[in-house]
């Protein structure tokens, strides 16, 4: 089984988050929880399904990446780029993302 994570778009700025061990939504990828078995899968969905209902998330998803070298990378281009920020400048605080980390 491939790993995964849960991500999403926090409501209130619509930037994409992740899932962190601890229950919190965080901006970094590198701190999501990572599920390695399909009952970690479903349980990440259902708490996916809570934090959409309670008005926390939007467009939540599990993703499939990769550890390499203790770096999650996604498997998906359109994730990679969640991950790393916008391909263009965006706004103040948030840079461009890095062309090797998105490269297919």
């Amino acid at each position: 089984m491939v790993d995964k994570v849960l991500t999403a778009n926090r409501l209130t700025d619509g930037i994409a988050v992740w899932l962190d061990a601890s229950g919190e939504w965080t901006t970094s990828l590198q701190d999501a929880l990572v599920a390695r078995h399909a009952e970690a899968v479903s349980a990440l969905e259902d708490i996916g399904k809570k934090s959409y209902a309670d008005n926390k998330v939007v467009d939540v998803n599990v993703v499939e990446v990769q550890e390499t070298d203790g770096v999650l990378w996604p498997l998906r281009l359109r994730e990679r780029i969640r991950a790393q920020g916008p391909t263009m400048v965006y706004a103040q605080g948030y840079a461009p993302a890095d062309p090797e980390f998105i490269a297919v």
